[in-house]
């Protein structure tokens, strides 16, 4: 703190100069009532061509799975002069489904080395393009009479979606005021959850789920990157970014005031300084960097594990469930589109509802209530699932279970999980971290595609035990491992890790004990 403090001093009389110039009108900032609103208009215009294009791409695919087969069959008579095998159309539509997550897993490797190089702002700006390449192909897919295009359109915008995932929390958590950054954070899932809800409600069969427009469906994710191209610009960068990685004080100085507007900012400059006095000399570090430096090893375990169990839950497959759950409790087969809307419904209300109590409850009470209730909702689930055909009110309660499992989720695993890179790793390892973390995110989404169908065949009605496992598993890593994070800066989590990290290193280390911790700590 010390090595800090001539630079405290020089930013404090930068502030001191920059209120009396505002004082006397001479400050070229946005106004008073702007400046208050202008974190609110930021996390909304980082999130609708950010996460929000996750959910929405992974809900606009369902509505038109006939349709696209049909073409895939159309275009194959054309070409050859003969229909496809109901296996090959099968094959190539799962290939249009799995490509998805690959784009995804390619955008969340590329996703650090574009933070470190365009910074987040400009990162969320640059993979716009993705997306908009991906929608052209797409849209023009059936006029080229090309099923390829499809494959390659879902492609972009997978590598979209994974960059998005990536940046969008990292900027939001740099951007945010401590006692606001879990809240501003989890924004990212509430996005993602309308993305899903609005994806399922353009998708129907009276607006752009049709088999005319089945084409524009699928490109119109191009329209929310169009939005985030317009108005993003006009918004800071973040300000931990330009202090600590472009060492441009004066640019964190006008970030920090066009975000916070007349509050108070020497508090919040010297936290900034004492980190990037933290990581002096420190270079950007590459993931096979974290597996190799033993001063992060739990951060890093807790990145896997969380990472891998978001999608390992088996929350998506519910979704698969769905429309023959509702079916067999008696909702006519033509009105399931619009109760399955409900199901994103669900996910949206819990993820919105967090943000009220996230900064009260903590990250820790909500990530380890949400698995918790999830394996109870999992076993109720295959019970019911095993009794269907017995008891006559038995497909009500698995609808009820559908709805609570994926509230469940909601609650905290489908945020939070997104949050802890943010606060678990300091500014030169977070985009690394990042990269992990969503890397398995995506893999682990595509592990489950692929492997679903055999363990719905396998284990049947009780194919939720593997699920439900990963739950249990996960819960109790939350209750043994993770710290609360609430209302805490990035250097007080790390050195509420080091506690575990160090006394690792004392275990193991034999010569030259004393060096290795100081150095470490260092």
């Amino acid at each position: 703190m010390n090595s800090a403090s001539p630079a405290i001093v020089v930013i404090e009389k930068q502030l001191s100069d920059n209120s009396e110039e505002e004082e006397n009108g001479h400050l070229t900032a946005l106004p008073s009532k702007i400046q208050g609103r202008c974190l609110i208009l930021t996390v909304i215009a980082a999130g609708i061509g950010g996460t929000f294009q996750y959910g929405y791409n992974i809900s606009i695919i369902n509505a038109p799975t006939t349709y696209i087969q049909e073409f895939i069959n159309e275009t194959s008579m054309e070409r050859w002069g003969k229909p496809l095998d109901s296996n090959v159309i099968l094959l190539l539509w799962s290939f249009i489904v799995s490509i998805y997550p690959l784009g995804g897993l390619i955008g969340a490797l590329i996703a650090g080395p574009m933070a470190i190089k365009f910074g987040r702002k400009k990162s969320l700006l640059v993979n716009n393009f993705f997306v908009i390449i991906g929608a052209l192909m797409v849209g023009f897919s059936r006029t080229a009479k090309s099923f390829e295009m499809i494959l390659l359109g879902r492609l972009f915008s997978g590598v979209n979606a994974g960059v998005s995932m990536n940046i969008q929390p990292m900027y939001l958590g740099e951007s945010a005021p401590k006692k606001f950054r879990g809240a501003v954070t989890l924004t990212s899932a509430s996005f993602t959850a309308f993305g899903i809800m609005l994806g399922q409600v353009i998708g129907l069969r009276e607006i752009l789920g049709s088999e005319e427009l089945w084409p524009l469906l699928l490109a119109s994710n191009a329209f929310p990157g169009v939005i985030q191209l317009v108005f993003l610009p006009w918004f800071p960068e973040s300000p931990r970014y330009l202090l600590i990685d472009k060492k441009d004080k004066d640019g964190c100085i006008s970030a920090l005031r066009q975000l916070r507007g007349h509050a108070d900012l020497r508090d919040e400059m010297e936290e900034m300084l004492a980190e990037q006095a933290a990581v002096q000399g420190e270079k950007s570090k590459r993931p096979w960097d974290l597996f190799q430096d033993r001063s992060v090893r739990w951060q890093l375990i807790t990145i896997i594990v969380l990472s891998s169990a978001m999608q390992l839950c088996g929350n998506d497959s519910m979704y698969f469930y769905a429309s023959y759950v509702f079916q067999e409790a008696g909702i006519p087969y033509d009105k399931i589109q619009y109760v399955i809307i409900g199901t994103g419904c669900c996910e949206l209300i819990t993820a919105t509802t967090c943000n009220l109590f996230i900064e009260r409850v903590g990250r820790r009470i909500l990530i380890l209530g949400g698995y918790s209730l999830m394996a109870v909702w999992a076993i109720v689930f295959m019970i019911a699932l095993s009794l269907q055909g017995r008891i006559t009110w038995m497909p009500y309660l698995s609808m009820a279970c559908i709805f609570a499992y994926i509230l469940s989720f909601g609650i905290g695993p489908a945020g939070i999980t997104g949050i802890l890179p943010t606060e678990l790793f300091d500014q030169t390892s977070r985009p690394a971290a990042y990269m992990i973390g969503g890397s398995l995110l995506w893999s682990m989404l595509f592990v489950v595609g692929i492997l679903f169908p055999f363990i719905v065949e396998g284990l049947q009605e009780f194919c939720y035990v593997p699920f439900c496992t990963v739950c249990i598993l996960s819960a109790l890593y939350v209750w043994f491992f993770l710290p609360e994070t609430k209302a805490k800066t990035f250097l007080e989590i790390s050195q509420e890790f080091n506690k575990r990290n160090l006394k690792q290193l004392k275990q193991n280390s034999t010569y030259n004990c004393t060096n290795d911790i100081l150095s470490t700590a260092l």
